[in-house]
């Protein structure tokens, strides 16, 4: 999408003049809103998640290949509602869609006896966020201006975690009060999700755009070299980020108690909001790539780490550790992506760029999932490590040859 054609007043005038709140553009603070509401609902299911499912049976490899399978058999969609919103001009009816689908889903969670109903809910679930994701970071590129791109996304990172952080405390309260009753967390998830539709409905406002301002032609292929380079660099990188779940099954191995695990997840959420807009910030500044850089060097230190304690203070340190990681990295990937392409295909890009990370969690989750139950825990760990360290070597190679070109 064209950036100068998308912001909310007429004449396209400066970003400076339009309706802030607390400082930011308008969309960029309620769209940030609509995702703290929604992470609450969704980290408040996602931190107990692995322990209800080994609670019906399931194993670690069962564990890593739902949450690989839920993330990567819907990513396709990410890169289909980016072309279609640069395509028609809107992202406010993705936007309503995605997210209404995981306020419908959350309650259901309750009728769950296997395994396998909660991969088929997972699916539909993650298929929600598959539709809303790229028009979501299409509306907040679009509505910041070229200085503040990394600040926008890292705000919304913020918001994101922050949400990250309410959910699993209100988690394990929940459980604290009524032991191992999963279902009474997924009937609280539930307000917080429809909290986040109702935002978006009632605050976002959807850009204004002419017709003579909407790409005529949409092609991958017009997508610049540089982007696919940073995309083969991100896919090595994924390959060895499994899911989040099998670092709280580490945590529960080493002894930290079910009910505290939750706050063990929010001790990342919180490291990570505390670093995220600053990160943010400081890419617009230095550069994209130093600080991805510096993010997959964190992350294979982590999962080095992870790989080779059995101490509990250890495991709280490496958490918190993975939050400096995720500020660093989540929205500033997101931001470098919005600037290696055209203003008029933000969204495709940033659809592409969703949808093949997502796909490729099913073979990274599947790859650790099988190294724990085969091998050992310290065996899928590592491998993230080395995919990570890789993932930065490469980064700094593709980080030379734009500084030499520039």
């Amino acid at each position: 999408m064209n950036s100068e054609n998308i912001l909310p007043l007429e004449n396209n005038e400066d970003l400076n003049k339009e309706k802030k709140v607390l400082g930011l553009n308008w969309n960029i603070f309620f769209t940030g809103l609509t995702s703290f509401l929604t992470d609450t609902s969704v980290k408040m299911i996602y931190s107990i998640m692995p322990l209800f499912l080994m609670s019906l049976g399931a194993s670690k490899t069962e564990l890593s290949l739902i949450e690989g399978i839920a993330e990567s058999t819907s990513a396709f969609l990410k890169a289909i509602s980016g072309w279609w919103s640069d395509k028609i001009g809107k992202n406010k009816p993705f936007m309503v869609i995605g997210y209404a689908v995981t306020a419908i889903i959350t309650p259901i969670y309750v009728f769950v006896v296997s395994p396998i109903q909660v991969l088929f809910l997972r699916f539909i679930e993650r298929t929600g966020k598959g539709v809303r994701t790229a028009p979501r970071d299409s509306l907040i590129a679009g509505s910041s201006s070229a200085k503040s791109t990394g600040k926008g996304f890292g705000f919304h990172k913020a918001m994101d975690n922050a949400g990250a952080i309410l959910g699993p405390l209100l988690a394990f309260g929940i459980l604290k009060a009524y032991p191992e009753n999963y279902k009474r967390v997924f009937l609280i998830a539930t307000i917080p999700a429809l909290l986040g539709v109702a935002t978006i409905i009632l605050f976002i406002k959807e850009t204004k755009k002419s017709k003579e301002s909407l790409p005529r032609k949409i092609n991958f292929k017009d997508l610049p070299r540089n982007f696919y380079l940073f995309l083969a660099i991100a896919i090595i990188f994924t390959l060895g980020n499994s899911t989040d779940a099998l670092l709280i099954v580490k945590a529960e191995e080493v002894g930290i108690k079910v009910a505290f695990i939750p706050l063990v997840y929010m001790i990342f959420n919180s490291t990570s909001v505390i670093f995220a807009v600053p990160m943010g910030a400081l890419s617009d500044k230095i550069g994209r790539e130093k600080l991805i850089i510096f993010g997959y060097i964190v992350y294979g230190i982590v999962y080095f780490g992870f790989g080779n304690t059995s101490a509990k203070s250890t495991i709280i340190l490496l958490f918190a550790l993975y939050g400096v990681y995720s500020a660093a990295t989540d929205g500033v990937q997101k931001a470098l992506v919005s600037d290696l392409v055209d203003k008029d295909k933000k969204g495709t890009a940033l659809g592409l760029y969703n949808a093949v990370l997502g796909i490729t969690l099913l073979p990274a989750s599947l790859i650790a999932g099988i190294l724990y139950d085969n091998i050992s825990s310290s065996a899928a760990f590592h491998f993230g490590a080395i995919m990570a360290i890789s993932a930065a070597a490469l980064m700094m190679l593709f980080y030379k040859s734009r500084k030499a070109l520039s």
